[in-house]
C-alpha cells in the first residue's frame, strides 16, 4: 500500500507542479475511448478509458488527465494517466498529433492473489478528427512499465473542437 501512495502522491505533484502560464489551461472537453491493448507477457484484450481534455484558447497543446482499464489473463490494470498532446494542424483541421504523459499502473492478479502498483511513461501518437460539437480520434499508445503495454484505440472528445 506505501508503494501505491508514493505513485500516487508523485502524479498529485506533477500534476500540481506546473508552471504559472499553465495554469490558464480550462476545460474543453471530455469523453472515451475503446480499443484492443496487447499488455506484456499476457493475451490481447479489449481497453477502455475516460478522460478530460483541458487546452489553452488559441494553443496546440492539451493536457489530458484519463483513466484506461483492461483484464486479462486473471490480471486486470486501472490506470490513471497525466498526459500532454501537440496537434500539428489548427484546431479544427484534421490533424496528427504526439504525445506523452505519466501514468500509474495498478495492477491485480487474481490467480496469485497479489496486487501491483507502479509509474510509467506513456507515449502516443493519432489522429484528431474535428466535428461541430466533437472530435474523433485514432491513437496508438504504448505505456512503458513494470508491466509495458501497446493499445490501438478509437475515441470522441465531446465540447472539444
Amino acid at each position: 500500500m506505501t508503494r501505491t501512495m508514493n505513485a500516487l502522491l508523485v502524479l498529485a505533484t506533477l500534476a500540481t507542479a506546473a508552471p504559472a502560464g499553465a495554469q490558464t489551461f480550462g476545460l474543453s472537453g471530455f469523453g472515451g475511448k475503446i480499443g484492443y491493448a496487447a499488455p506484456e507477457n499476457l493475451d490481447g484484450t479489449p481497453e477502455f478509458g475516460v478522460h478530460a481534455e483541458f487546452e489553452r484558447p488559441g494553443s496546440r497543446v492539451h493536457l489530458i488527465p484519463s483513466v484506461m482499464y483492461w483484464n486479462t489473463n486473471d490480471v486486470s490494470n486501472v490506470n490513471p494517466n497525466l498526459d500532454l498532446y501537440y496537434h500539428f494542424e489548427s484546431q479544427n483541421s484534421l490533424s496528427p498529433y504526439l504525445g506523452a504523459g505519466l501514468g500509474l499502473n495498478v495492477l491485480h492478479d487474481r490467480s496469485a492473489d497479489n496486487s501491483d502498483t507502479n509509474l510509467g511513461a506513456n507515449f502516443f501518437g493519432g489522429l484528431r478528427m474535428p466535428a461541430a460539437t466533437s472530435t474523433a480520434f485514432l491513437e496508438g499508445r504504448f505505456m512503458a512499465a513494470d508491466r509495458s503495454a501497446f493499445a490501438v484505440l478509437a475515441g470522441m472528445t465531446f465540447g472539444s473542437h
